[in-house]
C-alpha cells in the first residue's frame, strides 16, 4: 500500500529542485513538510540510496543529483517503497472456503494491471512537470 513517504519524497525533491545551489537542512525541510528532521532524513537516505540526491559526511544539507526533467515520478515512487507492490492481498485465507482457496489468484492479476498502469502514468511526469505547478 502506498504511504505518505511518497508524497514526502516528492516534497523533498521539490524543494531541492527549487534550491539547486543551495544545501536544504533536514530542519529546513522538515519545517516545509510540517513533520519532524527524522522522517526527511529517513526519506533522504533511501533517495540517496536511489542517487537522487547527495550529501556529504559532516556538511549539514542535501543537494539534487539530477534535473527535474530527467527525474520521473516512477523513480522516486520506486526510491521510497520498499514493498513492490501498490495492493496486496491478505495472507491466510482459509483454504477450506472456496472464496478464501481461490481469492488470492482471483485478484493477483487485476491487482498487477493496476500496478502497471499507476508507474506507467508515474513514468510520464518528471519532476519539473510537478514544479511547473507550485510557483503559479
Amino acid at each position: 500500500m502506498i504511504n505518505t513517504r511518497f508524497s514526502v519524497a516528492v516534497h523533498i525533491l521539490s524543494l531541492l529542485a527549487s534550491e539547486p545551489e543551495r544545501r536544504l537542512s533536514s530542519s529546513y525541510m522538515a519545517a516545509s513538510v510540517n513533520t519532524n528532521p527524522v522522517v526527511i532524513r529517513r526519506i533522504s537516505g533511501m533517495l540517496k540510496q536511489a542517487g537522487l540526491l547527495q550529501t556529504k559526511p559532516g556538511v549539514s544539507g542535501a543537494l539534487i543529483t539530477r534535473a527535474p526533467e530527467d527525474i520521473t515520478l516512477l523513480d522516486i515512487y520506486r526510491a521510497v517503497q520498499q514493498e513492490d507492490l501498490l495492493f496486496s492481498t491478505h495472507s491466510s485465507p482459509s483454504p477450506d472456503c472456496p472464496v478464501g482457496r481461490n481469492i488470492q489468484s482471483t485478484l493477483d492479476e487485476s491487482f498487477k494491471r493496476a500496478q502497471n498502469a499507476m508507474e506507467a502514468e508515474l513514468q510520464k511526469q518528471s519532476l519539473a512537470d510537478v514544479t511547473a505547478h507550485l510557483f503559479v
